[in-house]
């Protein structure tokens, strides 16, 4: 094909997805739905303006190479270690299973056993690129859920190759055990080889690459990198997709994998998008108007059975009800990489042309409702959740009970989920000898760190019973640290209902879940994007040799504005030692304004303790009760909070110039005080040196 043709339909095919995508995200369908609808209208059974197709296959297929390579850079090998009994054990039984159910289908609709396995491979497949990808926008790759799912489709994505060997054999043909045996060898030979590139020489060169500065050369290496060791795949006979991955996971170890990533996204999802374009491609509205029942049959049944199977898959893993669920749901559609086995099925014979359409229009509409499941999986999985009898049946992880020691903790911390920022917080908790019970859904995390010795518990934190057993309404405060926006909202709400009174903690790594937390009573929420843009803010005006006093002021404005399209996303921040106070958390109204005393002065004009001490101090605050100035939080010695917790005053006010903001210890909650006097009564104590 000529350039200018080839331009013609680039044309055709982006803008025509432009303007799909743009109407359905009116009526909220995921961006991947109106990729595979365009598609649908621009092809060769729509429209007909994109006839032939297979230029397009070319760079679709580079675009899920590309993907994969994406997914690979954020897979390391010491990642793929920590999954590999989720990948072994979970891939395997959905795989297993899926096999045994549609051979045992077939055999009673009155097909051949050779056939019904060549089926079974057809539908025990799920598209890795689609569910990657929703679960990376909903960043739920870390979730327990997101885990096993992810775990199955790496393995399945292994499992290519053996039934690529295998599909021969079914349809009658000789093939030697020796080739057999080679092929498999290959592949084996092409992982030990990959990795040991990665490990040897791969930092090497892009540190050579990299010290010259020329960001240009960087992308043409990693490209370099991605393209040889896929084109070294395909030579031994294995898949494009394959050895994308693996080339990925070579990148992933070295220094060099998070800017690898970062340069490669815009090509990655541009190249995935004409994969899903791709997709819509093949679809033929023409089977759905010819066989409109069967087609209808074959989607739901392929759906309904595949989810099925894959939540008793995590259930006989002995995870709870509602990762099964969502699990299920994240396997339940047809996988890209089954359209390559229903060519090389109709190639042998074991597929004819009227039955490959059907397949074809049957995955591409398992395709297009996948994110739109995966959206509504997590309410689906809420009520499913309390069906206990499912946990007995399959023998599922029930929540531990608490060592007698802990039975009956008070003002205790309740930390539920161990990622990297809850292996921090306990690490912390630990240290100070502050107690804590530590509740984690993952059950190969719980026996690992209980084979460490480390005290932990299987729980699932939504549940109002793990929540009463860990002792919530003798908690100091619940802290959310889980890697499940959904699940937070849920444990926010459960824990509500049990105490209202608890401080609650929460993390979350988008600023759209913060509306949401704070009307189910969450008293404190640290948004990740959030957190990391103040951090930018502080290093930046810090370099600009800003003022410290004024830093602070700038930061805590920030903090009270927030984001304009988000509103304010905290109160003053707190430190998690300080919540202990916050008694009242959802309270709507102080209850404590009795004790406002707008005429007191301030009683010094820095810290008074810092001051006796000759240290440094940050963001004074003033007792609205007695005139006591003290540092926050933030400062080394928590002086105002100090005085909180020696005297009980509980109103205090913001002394930082500019700010008039106040706060209620005991009810947690933002007051609006009358500023008191700004000249000090008596002349300010002598500071002396200050120190850092």
């Amino acid at each position: 094909m000529q350039a200018p043709e080839l331009l013609q339909e680039l044309v055709i095919v982006f803008g025509v997805a432009v303007v799909v995508v743009l109407a359905l995200s009116r009526l909220r369908l995921p961006t991947i739905a109106g990729l595979i609808a365009a598609g649908a209208l621009i092809g060769p059974s729509g429209l007909g303006w994109v006839a032939d197709s297979e230029h397009l296959e070319a760079l679709a297929e580079m675009g899920v190479g590309l993907l994969l390579f994406g997914i690979g850079l954020e897979f390391s090998l010491e990642r793929l270690r920590r999954l590999w009994k989720v990948l072994t054990l979970g891939g395997g039984l959905q795989v297993a299973l899926t096999l045994l159910a549609v051979v045992g289908l077939s055999v009673a609709l009155g097909y051949s056993v050779r056939k019904g396995i060549f089926l079974g491979f057809l539908v025990a497949l799920s598209s890795t690129a689609i569910v990657l990808r929703a679960l990376t926008e909903r960043q739920e790759t870390d979730a327990p859920h997101g885990q096993l799912i992810v775990g199955a489709l790496i393995f399945q994505d292994l499992c290519v190759v053996p039934m690529m060997l295998a599909i021969p054999l079914l349809a009658g043909q000789e093939l030697g055990v020796g080739a057999i045996t080679w092929v498999l060898a290959k592949a084996a030979l092409l992982v030990v080889a990959t990795v040991a590139f990665g490990r040897l020489i791969v930092p090497r060169l892009l540190e050579a690459v990299a010290i010259t500065g020329r960001r240009e050369l960087f992308l043409l290496a990693v490209l370099g990198l991605f393209a040889g060791i896929a084109w070294l795949t395909t030579l031994a006979g294995l898949s494009l997709a394959l050895g994308a991955f693996m080339a990925g996971v070579a990148l992933a170890d070295s220094d060099y994998g998070y800017q690898a990533l970062a340069d490669m996204l815009p090509l990655r999802e541009t190249f995935a998008s004409l994969f899903f374009i791709s997709i819509g491609l093949l679809f033929d509205v023409r089977v759905v108007l010819e066989h409109p029942v069967l087609v209808t049959v074959l989607w739901v049944g392929v759906l309904a059975g595949k989810a099925l199977l894959g939540g008793v898959g995590a259930l006989v893993m002995r995870f709870p009800p509602r990762v099964a669920v969502l699990a299920g749901v994240g396997l339940a559609q047809i996988g890209e990489f089954s359209f390559v086995l229903a060519n090389a099925g109709q190639q042998v014979g074991l597929l004819s042309a009227e039955e490959r359409g059907l397949f074809v229009c049957m995955s591409v509409l398992t395709m297009v409702v996948t994110p739109v499941a995966l959206r509504f999986g997590p309410r689906l999985a809420a009520g499913v959740a309390h069906l206990r009898p499912l946990e007995v049946l399959f023998g599922a992880h029930g929540p531990h009970r608490l060592a007698r020691e802990h039975e009956e903790l008070a003002g205790h911390f309740i930390v539920a989920g161990l990622g990297t920022a809850g292996r921090m917080v306990v690490r912390a908790l630990r240290s100070s000898q502050l107690p804590h019970v530590v509740i984690e859904l993952d059950p190969h995390v719980v026996a690992e760190a209980r084979r460490r010795g480390e005290v932990m518990y299987y729980g699932d934190i939504t549940s109002p019973e793990i929540l009463e057993r860990a002792g919530l309404h003798r908690a100091r405060a619940l802290v959310l640290l889980i890697n499940d926006p959904e699940g937070a909202q849920r444990a926010v709400s459960a824990a509500r209902r049990l105490c209202p009174d608890v401080p609650i903690l929460v993390k979350v790594p988008r600023l759209k879940d913060i509306g949401d937390l704070h009307e189910r009573g969450a008293s404190d929420i640290v948004a990740g994007e959030f957190e990391t843009a103040l951090e930018a803010v502080t290093r930046v005006l810090h370099a600009g040799g800003v003022a410290e006093e004024a830093m602070s002021a700038l930061l805590a404005s920030l903090r009270h504005e927030g984001v304009p399209e988000h509103g304010p996303v905290s109160g003053p921040r707190r430190m998690l030692g300080t919540m202990g106070g916050l008694r009242r958390g959802t309270a709507t109204a102080c209850t404590h304004l009795h004790f406002l005393r707008p005429e007191v002065p301030p009683r010094a004009s820095g810290c008074e303790q810092c001051v006796v001490k000759h240290q440094r101090w940050h963001n004074l605050r003033m007792c609205l009760t007695c005139g006591h100035v003290g540092c926050c939080d933030s400062s080394f010695g928590r002086h105002a909070s100090k005085h909180f917790e020696e005297t009980g005053h509980p109103l205090m006010r913001s002394f930082e110039p500019g700010e008039h903001w106040g706060w209620c210890y005991v009810d947690a909650i933002e007051i609006d005080p009358v500023p008191p006097p700004l000249a000090p009564p008596r002349p300010p104590l002598e500071q002396g040196p200050l120190l850092h």
